[in-house]
């Protein structure tokens, strides 16, 4: 166990108090659980996605219409970090939750499917995922098993068997829309919850970021675990400006165990 400063070790205790008390616990997750697993995030100064590049510029839908191979370029990094990656302590943590019945529903903004490969089973992802391929013109969905080690090892931009166009990752760009009905459900979730914890997001990328306030103002209880602020730090009954992978761990043995 990590050895925590007093103050923490006391709001982990104050914590676990609120997940023993609730009736219907959800989080939202971000980049932040992920990048203990070496995934980076997008906004970190320095090592962050875009402190590299311009996000509209290699990310957006415009550029993958236009000139896909740029995002491609961009996205292969990328998606070697997330084929390779396995779940950290927080995944793991989560999905014990979930299991006993304590965590009712995973709502992730991160598209590396390791909420799944730790356990979880209620996880809705708002921004898509790496599982599945799309064409462009013909809609056929396809898996990421048969395409995405091929583009890994050669750079190869996968097209669709059965019309030869180019086969687009089933994760939300910018200028795209939220999928509907996992938007629908991560909302639905944020209404009837009285727990939301807000793990590893800087809460800056609407409409997702507006969900923590939908529950608050119903009446929920706050948690925020989260290295940097975030808008809604003033209305949280605890923060955690400290790392998610020995945080989260730690409420969940407290909650389970003690």
């Amino acid at each position: 166990m990590h050895p925590f400063s007093e103050a923490t070790q006391s709001r982990i205790l104050f914590a676990a108090d609120l997940l023993r008390q609730a009736q219907h616990v959800i989080i939202l997750t971000g980049a932040g659980l992920s990048t203990p697993s070496g995934i980076p995030d997008f906004r970190s100064e320095g090592t962050g996605l875009w402190a590299k590049d311009e996000p509209l510029e290699v990310a957006s839908l415009s550029t993958f219409r236009t000139h896909p191979e740029r995002f491609y370029a961009w996205f292969r990094p990328l998606a070697n970090e997330i084929y390779t990656a396995k779940p950290n302590p927080a995944h793991m943590a989560l999905a014990m939750l979930e299991e006993k019945q304590i965590l009712k529903t995973v709502i992730t903004q991160n598209i590396d499917l390791l909420h799944q490969k730790a356990g979880s089973k209620n996880v809705i992802e708002t921004h898509g995922s790496l599982k599945t391929l799309t064409c462009t013109q013909c809609y056929q969905q396809y898996s990421y098993q048969a395409y995405l080690p091929i583009f890994l090892e050669n750079g190869t931009i996968p097209h669709c068997p059965a019309c030869e166009s180019i086969l687009k990752p089933d994760v939300i760009l910018f200028g795209e829309q939220l999928p509907q009905k996992a938007w629908q459900a991560a909302q639905q979730a944020a209404r009837n919850c009285d727990l939301i914890i807000v793990a590893g997001s800087s809460l800056e990328v609407l409409p997702v970021a507006g969900l923590p306030m939908q529950a608050i103002d119903r009446g929920a209880h706050l948690i925020v675990i989260n290295q940097s602020a975030t808008y809604l730090d003033v209305r949280a009954d605890i923060i955690f400006a400290e790392n998610v992978a020995e945080v989260i761990p730690a409420i969940t043995e407290q909650v389970l165990y003690d």
